[in-house]
C-alpha cells in the first residue's frame, strides 16, 4: 500500500511539473537562448561598423560590457586603438612612415634610427635656433605665420623635430622629476613622441611662456585658422581619454590642408579619425 501511494505522489508531482510548464510557458532554455541572441545582436552590430576588425570582436564585447554608454562606434574605435590596454603594451612599429597621415602614440612607435625625409632648418627669425621641420610642413608652417602677423598675431616655434635620442633625454629627466606616471601624462617615451616624424610643432606667444598659450589671442587664431595650413590642435581639451596626453594648446600636427579640415568638421582626434578612416591594418 505505501509503495502504491509513492507511485501514486510521484506521478502527481510529475502531472503538477508539466502543468505548470504548459500553464506559464515556461522554456528552461530562454535564459540562454536571451543571453545567446542578445551576443548575436551585438556581433552583428560590430560588423556593420565598416573598421570592424574581426579579431578584435572578443575585445569589443568585453569592452562594451564595461562601458555601456559608449556606442558601438565608439567601442570599436577604442579597441582598435589599443584602449582596452595598459598603455606601452601590445606596440607596433608606426606605418605610412614618411606621410602626413603616419600614427605615432603610446602604442605605434618609431624606431631609434628613424629620421624623416625632407627635414630643414627653420628661420630664427620665427623660431629657436637648431630647429628642423619637413619640408613641406615648413613651407606650410612660414605661410601660416606670416599670414598670423598680417593679423596682429606674433607667433614663435620653440620645439619641432626631435631625435630619438633627445626625446630620451628629455623624457628621462621629466620621469625622475614627476615620476614615471606623470611624465606619462604629458611626455612620450623615447619612439614614441609624434616629434620624431618631423611633423609637429609646439607655438607659443613670441616671448611669452608656453604654458600661457592658452589665454593668448595667438592661440585663438590658430583654433581657427591652423587647419587653412594643414595644422590640427593634436591634444584637445576633453580628449584626454583618447589622445592619452593632457590637453596641450601649443602643440599642433601636420597633416596637410585636405586632411586638416577634414578632421576639424568631424569633431574627432587625429587617433580617431585614423582609426575610422585611415588605417589599412
Amino acid at each position: 500500500m505505501k509503495k502504491i501511494i509513492f507511485i501514486l505522489s510521484i506521478i502527481i508531482v510529475f502531472i503538477f511539473i508539466v502543468l505548470m510548464i504548459l500553464l506559464f510557458n515556461i522554456n528552461p532554455n530562454k535564459k540562454n537562448n536571451t543571453i545567446k541572441e542578445t551576443s548575436n545582436e551585438n556581433v552583428n552590430e560590430f560588423t556593420k561598423i565598416s573598421y570592424y576588425k574581426e579579431d578584435n570582436l572578443e575585445r569589443y564585447k568585453k569592452y562594451k560590457s564595461n562601458n555601456n554608454n559608449f556606442s558601438n562606434e565608439d567601442i570599436v574605435t577604442r579597441v582598435n586603438l589599443n584602449l582596452d590596454k595598459d598603455f606601452y603594451t601590445d606596440t607596433k612599429p608606426a606605418s605610412n612612415l614618411n606621410t602626413n597621415y603616419v600614427l605615432v602614440n603610446k602604442f605605434n612607435y618609431l624606431s631609434s634610427d628613424y629620421i624623416p625625409n625632407n627635414l630643414e632648418l627653420l628661420d630664427n627669425s620665427y623660431a629657436k635656433s637648431d630647429i628642423y621641420l619637413v619640408k613641406e610642413a615648413k613651407d606650410n608652417l612660414e605661410k601660416l605665420i606670416n599670414n598670423a602677423k598680417n593679423d596682429g598675431m606674433n607667433i614663435r616655434i620653440i620645439s619641432a623635430y626631435r631625435s630619438y635620442t633627445y626625446q630620451k633625454n628629455l623624457y628621462d629627466n621629466y620621469s625622475k622629476n614627476d615620476g614615471v606616471s606623470i611624465a606619462d601624462t604629458y611626455s612620450a617615451r623615447p619612439g614614441y613622441s609624434e616629434h620624431q616624424t618631423g611633423l609637429v610643432v609646439d607655438i607659443t606667444k613670441a616671448f611669452d611662456d608656453f604654458n600661457n598659450f592658452e589665454n593668448t589671442d595667438e592661440y585663438k587664431w590658430m583654433l581657427k585658422h591652423s587647419t587653412d595650413y594643414g595644422f590640427i590642435l593634436r591634444y584637445p581639451q576633453n580628449k584626454e581619454a583618447i589622445t592619452t596626453y593632457n590637453f596641450e594648446a601649443w602643440h599642433y600636427r601636420y597633416v596637410g590642408v585636405e586632411l586638416a579640415k577634414k578632421i576639424k568638421a568631424s569633431n574627432l582626434t587625429f587617433d580617431e579619425y585614423y582609426i575610422r578612416y585611415l588605417d589599412t591594418n
